[in-house]
């Protein structure tokens, strides 16, 4: 619908250093295993963000 567009890379941004915080704590607790969802998910919200930012500019 078009209203705030400028949302969706902040959001993305937002997602992305929120899956950072989270990898980090579970590298220092020994979570490894779910150190890969959260490589997954920034991976995502930063190819969101990118193209939201870069690629498509509003």
């Amino acid at each position: 619908v078009n209203i705030l567009p400028i949302l969706t890379p902040l959001a993305a941004v937002g997602l992305a250093l929120t899956m950072l915080g989270a990898a980090r704590t579970h590298l220092r607790r020994g979570e490894n295993q779910m150190i890969v969802t959260n490589a997954v998910l920034f991976l995502l919200a930063a190819f969101v963000a990118y193209g939201r930012f870069v690629a498509a500019p509003f």
